[in-house]
């Protein structure tokens, strides 16, 4: 509740200029809150605050190797739990409602670009090899956090008598901090409520 409150304080100076606000879910990688508001005709900021997915288990495998915490540990599994993303996202949006021939609603299809932070709990089981005793498992729990840009497309359909949104899209997050160059395809579907 804490993080949510911060990411509203952290907007609020651009509610007082936004035109319409759109508050819901975003069903995916990550799974989201999402929160999105219209600067003009053309652009949106969007919040977005929820949980990821684990990377892969090479991904935790290749930490391990590179940050023993014995010179002699040998890896011998894990797992990852508390996934945890937050997004700050613009956008810039092109009406194509014409182009498909819609009668009603508006057809919306957008680029954009944003940070995001992730943030996943990992504990790692390893061993030392001792011959002359029994293998002794050990545990190291880590934080791992993830921090760089996304980029993302999608469309958005606005209905035009109910006050709500649908929208799909598709994006990468490109990981600067921990692990410089790693990518990560995205993708979600959601719905918002206009206000």
């Amino acid at each position: 509740m804490r993080k949510l409150l911060f990411l509203m304080w952290v907007f609020s100076p651009i509610f007082s200029y936004a035109q319409q606000h759109q508050l819901g879910l975003r069903l995916g990688e990550p799974l989201s809150i999402t929160y999105k508001t219209d600067l003009d005709d053309r652009f949106s900021v969007e919040g977005m605050i929820g949980r990821g997915s684990a990377n892969s288990a090479a991904y935790y495998r290749r930490s391990f190797e590179n940050n023993r915490p014995l010179s002699s540990a040998v890896y011998q599994g894990h797992t990852a739990s508390d996934a945890f993303t937050l997004n700050a996202r613009v956008a810039y949006h092109e009406d194509i409602t014409s182009e498909f021939d819609i009668s009603e609603g508006t057809l919306l299809a957008y680029l954009g670009a944003g940070a995001q932070l992730r943030s996943v709990n990992v504990n790692y089981v390893y061993f030392t090899p001792n011959p002359s005793e029994q293998t002794v498992f050990l545990n190291e729990s880590r934080t791992n956090i993830d921090l760089g840009p996304e980029g993302y497309f999608g469309s958005e359909y606005l209905f035009e008598d109910l006050p709500i949104s649908v929208f799909a899209e598709v994006g990468l997050f490109f990981e600067l901090i921990d692990r410089p160059g790693h990518l990560k395809l995205q993708g979600g579907i959601g719905a918002r409520y206009l206000f």
